[in-house]
């Protein structure tokens, strides 16, 4: 049986201190704090199908996707996360929605500083083992949570992160919604997502392949609806950077 009741290290005891429920007995067994457990299957937040999901659901799939994802995330977070637009505080709390193998995690971290916060939320357990294995520290830890429903309370983050997972959410304007709702007023969002412009809106038509494919204006509008000002879209070929400051 494995053993939950491991002290949590650091950053995740501060990440307790910013949940809407925290767990009484919470599990960080694994590094990460579970708050899912096993079972992701038994959460009632709507679930994708179709054939791309069940690819990278398969054992062989997912060690591709992994493998694909670590490396597409490390090349986004070298060459165009920007850090220096966030604005983070010094001592600020920063949140990677989808944070894979964890390296964008860690350089919100470092813009934070050292009295900073960094957390990232993914679903996935070997993205998350390989993020606590090569990430976490004092100021980087990592949840197992759905981007659909964010553990988070209320205005509890200065900035949100994004990287190539919006079209792997079932709901990415639920997501989109969630991270207006931690995000504190006047903090700053960046999204980044595969987008074919307006040639989705035939996409969309289609039967569903387990991914959305977004165009030129879906998640500004989203944003804005939100009540986002600044909304910033910029494409680069078949990649679409989204900024956007709350209130």
């Amino acid at each position: 049986m494995t053993d939950v009741h491991v002290s949590p290290p650091p950053a995740l005891r501060r990440a307790l201190d910013l949940l809407a429920d925290p767990p009484a007995d919470p599990d960080v067994s694994r590094g990460y704090l579970d708050l899912l457990g096993r079972d992701s299957g038994k959460s009632d937040v709507a679930k994708n199908t179709g054939p791309i999901q069940a690819a990278w659901a398969s054992p062989i799939g997912s060690m591709l996707y992994d493998n694909a994802q670590a490396l597409s995330r490390r090349l986004i977070g070298a060459w165009q996360t920007p850090l220096e637009w966030l604005n983070i505080p010094p001592g600020g709390v920063a949140l990677d929605v989808g944070s894979g193998p964890g390296n964008v995690t860690a350089s919100l971290a470092r813009a934070a500083g050292p009295e900073g916060l960094a957390l990232g939320i993914d679903i996935s357990e070997p993205m998350l083992e390989r993020a606590v294995r090569n990430e976490a520290g004092p100021q980087v830890g990592f949840i197992k949570a759905d981007a659909q429903r964010l553990p988070l309370r209320d205005d509890t983050v200065d900035a949100v992160v994004s990287t190539a997972v919006l079209q792997l959410v079932p709901s990415p304007a639920a997501a989109l919604g969630e991270m207006a709702r931690v995000l504190r007023p006047g903090g700053r969002l960046a999204v980044m997502v595969p987008t074919v412009g307006p040639a989705a809106r035939l996409f969309q038509r289609l039967p569903n392949v387990g991914a959305h494919v977004f165009d030129d204006d879906e998640i500004g509008d989203i944003l804005e609806d939100h009540g986002f000002v600044s909304v910033r879209v910029k494409n680069y070929g078949t990649v679409q950077w989204v900024r956007a400051k709350n209130g």
